[in-house]
């Protein structure tokens, strides 16, 4: 199994293998490209974002400049398992998703083995601006999360969640 494959499964793997460093490289370039077009140039960007992105539906989709991410294809900025978005979600700026994890114990993460677990986000979320995600979380439909929020754990659909660590405050 290789290291990406690793990756993408939940494993741990080596974070500074070739071929991922080769996967990051790639996508930095093409996010150099993407953050430098004119906001006029809408199809190159779109053309840029598709082929980081994988999958975006249909072509009604708009990702502001500058955008960063590690892989692209899992969409976050440490996007090393897979990220899914819903459709017709709003992400406020600063929105940061987090799919990988290192060892609290200092001599294990010096080793650079880290293990990863996707998050998902429903249809019709509007996540604040500044709100982080945290890995193997699954926020519902039709959800609102708060400004400055940390989603530590599941958040169901049809409801208002806030804070730190984020809590539902009410039902819809």
């Amino acid at each position: 199994m290789t290291e990406k494959e690793k990756m993408l499964a939940g494993l741990v793997y080596d974070a500074v293998a070739s071929e991922l460093q080769e996967g990051l490289q790639a996508t930095r370039e093409a996010l150099h490209e993407f953050n430098i077009l004119r906001s006029s140039e809408t199809q190159r960007r779109k053309e840029i974002l598709k082929g980081l992105l994988g999958y975006t539906g249909d072509d009604n989709f708009l990702i502001n400049q500058p955008f960063r991410c590690d892989y692209g294809k899992n969409f976050t900025v440490l996007n090393e398992a897979p990220v899914s978005i819903g459709d017709d979600c709003f992400i406020g700026p600063n929105v940061s998703i987090y799919t990988a994890c290192h060892s609290t114990d200092p001599i294990e993460r010096n080793t650079r083995q880290e293990w990863a677990k996707p998050v998902t986000i429903g249809n019709n979320v509007w996540i604040g601006g500044s709100v982080t995600i945290l890995l193997d979380v699954s926020i519902g439909d039709n959800v609102t999360i708060g400004a400055g929020s940390v989603v530590t754990r599941d958040i169901p659909s049809n409801t208002i969640a806030v804070g730190n660590p984020c809590k539902v405050v009410k039902s819809l």
